[in-house]
């Protein structure tokens, strides 16, 4: 191993190309261990801590606070104690001038595309290999597979993974007649006859977990594991100022706090990610959209699809995952579960925990196989 060693940008998703270094929160000459969190990184999406990947002393800090590089670039120098300087100084010389970015919009990722799917036009994502049991991620109620961006590539690894946006969100038709549960997961079914998956891993983030759970249920089949991610149906409260000020609140003066109900720690949410909310709202149909599926799915603070008691049905590997600061939906609603259903809590976390905690949300998923099923 390298006396000296880089720190660099991390790639978190698919699309992302650059990060703006918010926060150092280690000093140089500081001692750091593998995992620590060292600095906090803001993409277009959400502010997130970056754990170091590497041990060793702090030797240098090349990129300051405030400053925004793009994936790859150096962040940081890493090195055994006792490193003369003039060789981390050779060392940073050389990594400047031999990187290179990737120009915008350059590499073989995976890009979006719109299939349809019973006559209607839904955007979705897959990456990964074409072996291996597949995963297919549902968002939630006003996000798009853009709330998958550090899970995605991670989980992706070794199988085919799929995200798409769900009727009413993202880059799909924004048209609905139906937004309930019941009818959503119909369409999920669908999208799995359309792409060729016989069956899938579904996880689900709140509505998701709901429409995940639904498909389970009505087409248990079609499902080898179900991950839950604070899922909708467990239990009547909803946090009502969330879902009608997501909707209605047109300024982003005022739509910051409901975003930041989203996270344990509301200096996450960036100006960016209160942008993109607004810019999505602008367009034609996206406010009608969304109004259906809430008015099907929650009205006066509370839910109206109940799939409590109804998981006793489901004879597949269960696991729920919650954030125990959710101020959308009540970590409670994970208590008193049938005991096959494992239950993890995560602490420090919000309500888009597999964003707050990536790298536990992406564990717990990875651990979590499928069914094995009878030949």
């Amino acid at each position: 191993m390298s006396a000296i060693r880089p720190i660099t940008m991390p790639k978190w998703g698919l699309a992302m190309e650059e990060g703006l270094l918010a926060r150092w929160a280690v000093a140089e000459g500081e001692t750091i261990a593998e995992g620590q969190e060292i600095m906090d990184i803001e993409t277009s999406k959400i502010a997130n801590v970056f754990e170091s990947p590497v041990a060793g002393v702090l030797r240098r800090k090349v990129v300051q606070e405030g400053d925004t590089v793009p994936v790859g670039a150096l962040l940081g120098v890493v090195s055994e104690a006792g490193v003369a300087e003039v060789d981390v100084d050779s060392f940073i010389e050389e990594f400047l001038s031999t990187f290179k970015p990737a120009a915008k919009g350059e590499g073989d990722e995976p890009v979006a595309e719109v299939i349809e799917v019973g006559g209607r036009r839904l955007r979705h994502l897959r990456a990964g290999p074409d072996t291996g049991d597949p995963i297919v991620l549902l968002h939630g109620f006003g996000a798009d597979m853009s709330t998958w961006m550090y899970n995605h590539a991670a989980l992706a690894e070794d199988r085919p993974v799929y995200a798409l946006d769900l009727p009413g969100h993202g880059g799909s038709a924004k048209e609905l007649d139906d937004g309930s549960v019941a009818a959503l997961a119909a369409i999920v079914a669908d999208y799995l006859d359309v792409v060729g998956i016989d069956a899938a891993h579904l996880v689900g983030h709140s509505l998701g977990g709901a429409i995940a759970t639904s498909v389970a249920l009505d087409r248990p089949e079609r499902v080898t594991a179900l991950t839950l991610i604070a899922p909708v149906g467990l239990g009547p409260e909803i946090a009502g100022e969330f879902v009608e000020g997501f909707i209605s609140e047109t300024r982003a003066r005022k739509l910051r706090p409901v975003l930041e109900m989203l996270v344990a720690d509301p200096g996450l949410v960036t100006a960016d990610m209160v942008e993109e909310v607004l810019k999505f709202k602008r367009l034609d149909g996206a406010i009608a959209g969304l109004r259906t599926v809430a008015d099907a799915n929650f009205s006066g603070g509370q839910q109206r699809v109940s799939l409590r008691e109804r998981l006793r049905e489901i004879d597949l590997p269960v696991q729920v995952l919650w954030g125990e600061a959710d101020r959308v939906l009540p970590a409670a609603h994970a208590e008193g579960l049938p005991e096959s259903i494992a239950v993890v809590r995560v602490s420090g976390a919000g309500h888009i925990v597999h964003m707050e905690r990536a790298a536990e949300v992406n564990e717990a998923i990875r651990a979590h196989g499928p069914a094995k099923r009878e030949s």
